[in-house]
C-alpha cells in the first residue's frame, strides 16, 4: 500500500512539474515609449500573419509582456490604433526602447545590422548630387551585406524580413526561382501574399475592366462601382493616415483635383490598413475635399494586387483600368491629353 501512495505521489510530483514547466514564462518585453499614454493598452502583433500574439496595459510608463514561445517571430506593438516599433520575440529578456530592441540573439544580431546601415546611410548623405560613382559604390555595399545577412539568417525571421523586402521587388520569374532555393519561404502568409498578388495583378492589368468591391462601415456600404464606369475619368488613391508616403502625396492630388475635378475628373480615396477614426481625422487635418470610402482595410488591395501604398490608379469613363503607380509628371501628362479640348473623355 506505503509503495502504491509513493508511486502514486511520485507520478503527481512528475505530473506537477511538467505542468509548471510548459506553463512558466520564457520571455519578457520591456517596453518604454513616452507616446504611449500610461493605462493604454498596447498589443504584440505576428508580423507575418498580423494575428494577436500577446497584450498587457502601461503602467509606471513601462509595456511588460511576459509569455512562452516556441519559435521566434517578428511582432510589430501597435497601441489604440497606431503602429508602434517591430522587433523578435525570442526566448530571454527583451528590453523595446526608441524603436531598438535589445538583450537576445536576434534582437542584438539585427541591432548590429541596423546600425551598420545607419552608417552607410550617413555616408551617402553626406555626398553631393554630384558624386554618382561614390553614392552606387555605397548603394551596392548596403546590397551585397544586406544579401549576406539575409543568407546567413534564412532561416530565422531576420533572413525572412529582408527577403521579403527584396521580394516586392521581384517579378514572378525572380520569385519563383528564389522560393525554388529556399522552399520553407513558401510557409510565411505575407509570402504566399505576394505570389497571389501577381495573379491578381494580371487581372487587374492596364486595358482590363475594372474590379469591384464594397465596404461597410458604420451601417453604410460603398462599392467601387459607386464611382468607377460612371462615364467619368476616376481617380482612385489607396492610402492610409500613419502612411509618409501618402501624406507626401497629397498636395499633387489637391492640385490635380483643384485643376480637372471642374472639368468631370472624379477623384476617390480608399482608406486601407487603417483604424477608420485615424482616417476620418486625417482626412479633416488635411482638409482633404474629394470622396472617401473608410475602413477598406485589406480586401482591395488584396483584389488589385497592392503590396504598397500610396498607390494610385486610373480608370476610364468605361470602367476599363488606364493604369497605376504613376510618376507625377505621367499622370499630369495623361490627364492633360485626357482633358484636352479635342479629346473625347466619354463625359
Amino acid at each position: 500500500m506505503m509503495k502504491t501512495t509513493l508511486l502514486v505521489s511520485a507520478a503527481a510530483l512528475s505530473l506537477m512539474a511538467c505542468t509548471a514547466k510548459a506553463e512558466s514564462n520564457n520571455y519578457k518585453v520591456t517596453v518604454e515609449d513616452p507616446s504611449i499614454e500610461e493605462g493604454a493598452m498596447v498589443y504584440m502583433l505576428n508580423f507575418d500573419t498580423s494575428d494577436k500574439m500577446d497584450s498587457t496595459v502601461v503602467a509606471s510608463g513601462k509595456a511588460v509582456f511576459e509569455g512562452n514561445i516556441e519559435t521566434p517571430a517578428f511582432v510589430r506593438l501597435v497601441t489604440e490604433g497606431d503602429r508602434k516599433g517591430m522587433f523578435i520575440l525570442e526566448k530571454g529578456n527583451i528590453d523595446v526602447k526608441d524603436d531598438d530592441a535589445t538583450g537576445t540573439e536576434l534582437n542584438d544580431r539585427l541591432a548590429v545590422y541596423g546600425s551598420k546601415v545607419m552608417e552607410l546611410n550617413s555616408q551617402f548623405s553626406s555626398l553631393s548630387p554630384d558624386s554618382t560613382d561614390a553614392r552606387e559604390a555605397l548603394y551596392n555595399r548596403y546590397l551585397a551585406m544586406t544579401d549576406s545577412m539575409m543568407n546567413a539568417n534564412i532561416d530565422n525571421p531576420i533572413g525572412y524580413y529582408l527577403f521579403l523586402q527584396k521580394a516586392y521587388e521581384m517579378d514572378r520569374a525572380e520569385l519563383d526561382a528564389a522560393l525554388a532555393k529556399t522552399p520553407s519561404l513558401k510557409g510565411y502568409t505575407r509570402v504566399q501574399k505576394v505570389l497571389n498578388t501577381f495573379e491578381r495583378q494580371d487581372a487587374t492589368a492596364p486595358g482590363k475592366m475594372f474590379t469591384d468591391f464594397e465596404v461597410t462601415y458604420d451601417g453604410n456600404t460603398h462599392r467601387l462601382s459607386d464611382y468607377v464606369g460612371k462615364g467619368k475619368y476616376t481617380l482612385v488613391d489607396f492610402w492610409a493616415s500613419w502612411c509618409g508616403p501618402c501624406m507626401r502625396k497629397m498636395p499633387h492630388l489637391k492640385e490635380i483635383y483643384a485643376k480637372y475635378a471642374p472639368k468631370g475628373l472624379e477623384v476617390v480615396g480608399v482608406a486601407v490598413w487603417d483604424e477608420p477614426e485615424n482616417s476620418i481625422a486625417k482626412i479633416s487635418q488635411l482638409e482633404l475635399p474629394w470622396k472617401q470610402i473608410i475602413n477598406g482595410q485589406s480586401e482591395p488591395t488584396d483584389l488589385y494586387g497592392i503590396l504598397g501604398i500610396p498607390c494610385i490608379m486610373l480608370f476610364a469613363p468605361d470602367g476599363t483600368i488606364v493604369g497605376r503607380n504613376f510618376e507625377d509628371e505621367e499622370l499630369n501628362a495623361i490627364l492633360e491629353n485626357a482633358f484636352a479640348p479635342a479629346a473625347d473623355n466619354g463625359k
